[in-house]
């Protein structure tokens, strides 16, 4: 077999086997498992989900749909692994060990740099360990700001000496799958100066206040030394101002300018120089003051976004209730609890770790994981995950992961990495502002030289002019009008159960002209279950029904356990009779002896070699066979006394999700390898615009490719294993049910946490909104700048002008991209 289907190639250049995390790298490469195997193969030929007219026969298992040996990883596709406005492409890194991580040969350092967020910086970091021999690579999650590093250095120290001598204070990260400290991330966030901003303000009205009064005439009347300190008081006030103020921005601009690199802080250190020079006191403090006290609302508004995923982690109690090995129950911290460990639960609690129940039912709300607004029944061997709630009743449960490695954990782990990759649009606004920065300072630098030097300009005029230029000139909205949003947007699919593996696919879902749709466990519950029972002779419908599920609980046939299920649901208190001399009968059914009677349960062909066939019999089971349904009757002595009706039904969500992708102008194809009378049933019910069946994995490769090659931007929505090529090959692929498949999750590019379908159209509508955003942030950003631009070259801007709408616009887009966290 293919060792593709039990490994996958990790980011750390290792192949692993399928379903060990790699604590060095994460796979960045789609992979699958191979499927269940009840051909002996790897394969599922022989599909329970999509039982046909074979009956309860044991030998009969009806038609299915093949799976597939492998998921191939797309390199066409929007399936990116980051990039950075270096135009190279890089991996969203995990927080992996700093220490040591041989990967590919080379050692592995991870570092958070708190004042590591902007590209500018990226590229400052970039070019300066550039010159530090033996540095084999670069990763920058700026989200997280997270910086990855490979080299072949006997240590770190030279990595973390080129960092900080570039202001840049490199703090080492925990091993990956290490649980985090509660609410560590908050703890780190670099305190806002607010009291020395506030000190710097009033310094800056004073300067102003100062200057106003000396403009006004009101130290005229001074004499001797008061008057000739009255006349420096708003340049001195100034001066405090920006030192009080200022000292970190020029500090970064002359960082900036020293290493060939223009940033925002160099822009605003020239501007507020320049403006000391030509006597502008007041406006210079102003300008570094409303600069920076921009930048601590934005930083404190990024943190929001940065830490909104991370505030799921406050779902999970610290402590949980473990049984020792003396029979008596101890709190214990649950990062410390081990896997295999017995917990227990009590009403109203939430649940600290992943496990399976042993003992106990209870009714659990898993809005944290799956985004479900109704809790969910639990009982023995049903999963429960960290962080959702018990509502009512008590039980216990096996731990099944740590607390690093829950799927509350992954989920986090994921839309961390997501949020550090870029899309295609925050691609072009940053490389765009790399372009647009210099191409400011040169104009300001030719407009405040060009008139005085050959048009007789004033030169005080002009360098003024040129000094506004290079205030509303600062990109700083531009840069942060894409990354607020998309981040915000992402962080609000979590909350709704949908994991977005990257802002690409956020902002491509807006495009999605069709969704195709796998029918066995999408559409369908993948479930067979009854859905007709008709008395056919002087049996009582209960007797009938006993007997029925009597001689299906032998069988393992779909068919027969959706009899026995069904029969089992509607009288809890049922007993089983004893069956004697049972049979299965090859392609027509089951029999055995009940009660000294020979009875029989099995299809259509089974009555008739048995002598009880008819023709209004036979237009009955025809009549439901054309509606995708398998029927068994029970038959004995006196010939048939029940019909009894199988189908794999449709999920509501599956069809209401349907209706409301049609609402958005979204097309439906539903794939699957069913038969034709089947396909168009299920087809017909659920209202898609198209169908194709008796499909094999490579069939619906092809159909999603069809599309393709027509121009549209597809999606396929399946289990996340099964039809991994078309998953693959989709401009989008959407894994259902992921919530505990570790495949699922790392495979999809979005992931369904629970297997309701309408989430899909709610991911488009989250697209959609988002882009709106997006589109609203840039065009505030660009349009007030070209307007103050206009504005500045007619001589009607001032500074304090060009500073409020620099900080104003930044504040407005970052307000205005947070808005995508509520959708």
């Amino acid at each position: 077999m293919n060792s593709a289907v039990n490994s996958y190639a990790c980011s750390c250049g290792h192949i692993h086997p399928l379903g060990v995390r790699c604590a060095k790298g994460t796979p960045v490469h789609r992979e699958t498992a191979p499927a269940r195997d009840h051909a002996g193969c790897g394969h599922e030929r022989h599909s329970e989900a999509s039982p046909h007219d074979g009956g309860a026969g044991e030998e009969d298992p009806g038609g299915g749909e093949d799976e597939a040996h492998a998921r191939r990883h797309k390199h066409d596709n929007p399936h990116e692994h980051g990039s950075c406005c270096c135009r190279h492409d890089h991996a969203a890194p995990a927080p992996l060990d700093p220490a040591v991580a041989d990967a590919a040969s080379a050692t592995r350092a991870v570092y958070r740099i708190l004042n590591m967020d902007c590209p500018l910086e990226e590229a400052l970091i970039r070019k300066k360990l550039a010159s530090v021999p033996g540095i084999r690579g670069l990763e920058f999650n700026l989200m997280q700001r997270v910086l990855t590093v490979d080299h072949d250095l006997p240590s770190t120290a030279p990595i973390e000496a080129a960092l900080r001598s570039i202001d840049m204070t490199p703090e080492a990260l925990t091993p990956a799958g290490a649980p985090a400290a509660r609410n560590a991330d908050a703890a780190t966030e670099p305190a806002v100066p607010w009291r020395r901003l506030a000190v710097a303000g009033v310094l800056a009205l004073a300067s102003e206040v100062f200057h106003w009064l000396r403009e006004g005439g009101a130290f005229e009347g001074w004499t001797g030394g008061g008057s000739s300190l009255a006349a420096w008081l708003p340049l001195l006030f100034a001066v405090a101002a920006i030192l009080c103020g200022g000292l970190t921005t020029y500090r970064k601009g002359w960082l900036a300018v020293r290493h060939l690199n223009l940033n925002i802080n160099a822009l605003m250190s020239v501007a507020v120089t320049g403006a000391v020079l030509i006597g502008q006191y007041p406006e210079a403090a102003m300008v570094m003051v409303l600069f920076n006290l921009s930048e601590a609302i934005e930083a404190k508004s990024f943190g929001r976004a940065r830490n909104a995923i991370r505030e799921l982690l406050s779902l999970t109690p610290e402590t949980a209730a473990v049984l020792r090995a003396d029979g008596v129950w101890e709190d214990m911290d649950a990062r410390q609890v081990p896997v295999g460990a017995r917990v227990r639960v009590r009403p109203g609690e939430r649940v600290a770790l992943d496990g399976v129940i042993v003992d106990g039912r209870s009714s659990v709300n898993q809005a944290p994981i799956t985004g479900e607004s109704l809790p969910v029944d639990k009982s023995v061997g049903d999963p429960v995950f960290a962080g959702t709630i018990n509502e009512s009743g008590s039980f216990e449960f096996e731990v099944g992961a740590a607390a690093g490695d829950t799927t509350l954990a992954r989920i986090i782990h994921a839309v961390e990495e997501a949020q550090g990759s870029r899309a295609p649009i925050q691609r072009f606004v940053d490389n765009f502002a790399r372009v647009y920065t210099p191409a400011v300072f040169l104009a300001a630098t030719l407009i405040a030289l060009i008139p005085p030097l050959f048009l007789g300009g004033a030169w005080l005029d002009w360098i003024y002019t040129a000094l506004v230029i290079l205030v509303i000139g600062c990109p700083c909205a531009l840069v942060i009008s894409t990354p607020v949003t998309l981040v915000g947007g992402m962080a609000a699919a979590t909350r709704h159960g949908l994991l977005i593996k990257g802002g690409a696919f956020l902002e491509l879902g807006r495009k999605l002209q069709w969704v195709a749709l796998d029918k066995t466990g999408t559409l369908t519950h993948g479930k067979p279950r009854r859905t007709d029972f008709a008395s056919l002779g002087d049996l009582p419908a209960e007797r009938a029904a006993a007997l029925a599920a009597s001689l299906a609980a032998r069988s393992d046939h779909p068919v027969s356990r959706a009899v026995a299920e069904a029969a089992r649901a509607d009288d809890a208190s049922l007993a089983l009779m004893d069956v004697n001399e049972f049979q299965a009968l090859p392609g027509r059914g089951v029999s055995g002896v009940i009660d000294g009677r020979l009875w029989r349960l099995g299809n259509l062909r089974l009555a008739d070699e048995n002598g009880h066939g008819s023709r209004d019999l036979e237009k009955r089971v025809r009549d439901l066979e054309k509606q995708g349904k398998s029927v068994v009757i029970l038959t004995g002595d006196n010939g048939p006394q029940a019909l009894f009706a199988v189908a794999d039904t449709l999920r509501d969500s599956g069809v209401e999700a349907v209706a409301e992708l049609r609402a958005l102008g979204v097309r439906t194809l539903m794939l699957t390898g069913d038969n034709e009378h089947t396909a168009a049933s299920i087809a017909r019910q659920a209202g898609v615009d198209g169908y194709r069946g008796d499909l094999l994995p490579e069939d619906k490769l092809a159909a999603v490719e069809e599309l393709q090659a027509a121009g549209a931007v597809v999606g396929m929505a399946g289990d996340g294993i099964n039809d991994a090529p078309a998953l693959a090959r989709a401009d989008i692929g959407f894994a259902m049910a992921a919530a505990g498949t570790d495949t699922a999750m790392e495979t999809a590019d979005v992931a369904l946490m629970d297997d309701d379908l309408r989430k899909i159209p709610r991911f488009i509508r989250l697209s959609r909104a988002t882009h709106a955003i997006l589109m609203q942030n840039i065009t505030l950003a660009l349009g007030v700048k070209a307007l103050f631009l206009i504005l500045t070259v007619l001589g009607q801007a001032t500074m304090w002008m060009a500073v409020f709408a620099d900080v104003g616009t930044s504040l407005l887009v970052v307000a205005n991209g947070l808005r995508a966290m509520r959708k």
